[in-house]
């Protein structure tokens, strides 16, 4: 099996810690099956702790580029990055084939 580049595993880490708290798994989610994009109120609107804590996890997303975000006006759409995702559904296969 070939090796991953430095670059390549720098956006595995970024994508699987991003992953890696359970908030943001639900906003992917939530996100997902809203169509795939959401305002940044509405993502809010889903939790119970502050404002900032919800920006802090939309950062988180954002900068591991699984989602992306746009000023629509005065309000915020975040949108799924699929292909990002596809880092995922990548890295997961690598355990489907045999070592050998």
């Amino acid at each position: 099996m070939k090796r991953e580049s430095k670059a390549q595993s720098d956006l595995y880490e970024a994508v699987f810690a991003a992953l890696a708290h359970p908030a943001r798994r639900r906003i992917l989610t939530t996100v997902n099956f809203e169509g795939g994009a959401m305002q940044a109120g509405e993502i809010a609107a889903m939790f119970e702790h502050a404002w900032p804590t919800t920006t802090r996890h939309l950062r988180v997303l954002v900068e591991a580029g699984l989602l992306h975000d746009e000023r629509r006006g005065r309000a915020r759409v975040y949108r799924i990055d699929r292909k990002r995702l596809e880092l995922v559904r990548d890295w997961l296969a690598w355990f489907s084939k045999d070592p050998g």
